[in-house]
């Protein structure tokens, strides 16, 4: 899972924070973090600095934008492996769902601005205004405050600042603690393809950081839960601006008697499980009409055993990434609970996280609800291996990969995916006669 620390006592007192790979527990960088006063300041110098940037007009504005495309273009790999360090999602989910977005959008808005915000003639009956022009005319509201969440850094945080942007507004971004990296590098990105100092602005930092943006904007743009999502409304009405929300939603997916199984079964795989299950229109159950009900389950299950979990190192490396908040794994062992209590039946295996400080926890909840334990250790004699049912080695020329998901089904899959592409044979061995002895509780070998 990400984390976000605050430094050491130094540190602390610099106000910088740490982020931390969610899938290798490594930290990647520090990042100094904004003060809550010092946000005021950085709107007043945006103020200053948008009138410039409008006057631009949209074909000024433009050449911005495209320069900026070409940079995400030439430097996609980086922008890749930023997005992975921070989240810990899958090169495939970063590279596809986050930097071709921001390069579509870029010159998306470069070429179609000038349309979507040109003046638009309107037609009365009203004899008061005849033989008037009456005109609606676009303009931009000022300072536009985006306050993004940390499953998209790059696509649902920084790609709110595009449109903004494209319309002659100044856009400050504050993005989720947990993935700030990603915004900085765009700024890198404008800088160098010529936007004016202070017309885009990152203010990396918590909730007081947050509030004292919606405090003075001119317009907050945010996404995030619904629970935050009505404090940023209220908070904005009380000073009556203009605000944007995008909130979480609840996504079933309805599988009928004469569907195509498997293409059924496919889609209910990929999208409960790209980018980690973390998009805001996963999907999160089926219903599934009863003549078909075991074979899909069958087929889901299998399909979902069959994936690779682990750290992406790039392109095809693994199929499911990490739990990037922290505050994640809490709200899936809770689903799972209430999936059991209310009678559903568990399929596949759990899989203990992959660091010291959460396995023991890890261990204790998974025996809780009935599951045997696999620890990946080379210490026999570590309080993991001592607490666990079965231990096998983790150097065995290949990586085993653990970590927490729930699958899209009401039964709630939770799964202990082994990925042992060439396991030596007594490794292997063992797995398959553990395999054997574990009624429902599977270990799957990828």
């Amino acid at each position: 899972m990400a984390t976000v620390e605050q430094q050491s006592e130094a540190g602390a007192a610099a106000g910088s924070i740490t982020v931390s790979n969610p899938a290798t527990g490594q930290a990647v960088r520090s990042v100094p973090m904004t003060p809550a006063e010092d946000v005021a300041s950085m709107v007043t110098h945006a103020r200053d600095v948008q009138p410039a940037w409008e006057a631009a007009g949209f074909e000024g504005r433009a050449r911005v934008l495209k320069r900026a495309q070409k940079w995400v273009v030439d430097n996609a790999d980086r922008i890749s492996e930023t997005i992975v360090s921070e989240t810990g999602k899958t090169f495939e989910d970063a590279f596809g769902a986050e930097v071709l977005y921001a390069a579509n959008s870029f010159g998306f808005w470069a070429k179609h601005a000038p349309q979507y915000l040109a003046d638009e003639k309107v037609r009365s009956a009203n004899p008061i205004v005849l033989g008037r022009k009456l005109i609606v005319r676009y303009r931009p509201v000022g300072v536009v405050g985006v306050i993004g969440p940390w499953n998209y850094p790059l696509t649902n945080s920084f790609g709110d600042c595009i449109p903004a942007l494209a319309a002659g507004n100044a856009a400050i971004l504050k993005p989720a603690t947990a993935t700030p990296l990603t915004s900085l590098l765009m700024l890198e990105c404008l800088r160098e393809c010529g936007l004016p100092d202070g017309v885009f602005q990152v203010a990396v930092g918590r909730s007081d950081t947050a509030e004292a943006l919606i405090d003075s904007v001119d317009m907050v743009m945010f996404t995030g839960s619904t629970e935050t999502g009505r404090k940023v409304a209220e908070r904005a009405a009380r000073r009556l601006i203009p605000v944007s929300l995008e909130l979480g939603g609840k996504d079933p997916m309805i599988v009928l008697a004469d569907a195509d199984l498997e293409r059924a079964s496919s889609a209910a795989v990929y999208y409960s499980m790209q980018n980690g299950g973390q998009t805001c229109i996963s999907v999160e159950r089926a219903y599934v009409e009863a003549p078909i009900y075991d074979a899909f389950v069958d087929k889901v299950t299998r399909k979902v055993a069959a994936l690779r979990q682990g750290v992406s190192s790039g392109p095809g490396t693994v199929d499911v990434g990490a739990v990037t908040a922290a505050s994640q794994l809490d709200i899936v062992r809770r689903h799972v609970d209430q999936a059991r209590a209310a009678g559903a039946d568990a399929m596949l295996a759990v899989v203990l996280p992959r660091y010291p400080r959460e396995s023991l926890d890890a261990i204790a909840e998974a025996k809780r609800v009935g599951y045997t334990v696999v620890a990946i250790t080379d210490s026999a004699v570590s309080p993991v291996a001592d607490r666990s049912d079965v231990v096998l080695p983790a150097a065995v020329g290949t990586q085993l990969v653990f970590d927490l998901h729930t699958g899209p089904m009401a039964m709630a899959m939770v799964l202990l995916q082994a990925m042992c592409d060439a396991a030596p044979e007594p490794v292997q061995r063992r797995l398959e006669e553990f395999e054997a002895t574990a009624a429902r509780r599977h270990i799957f070998t990828a």
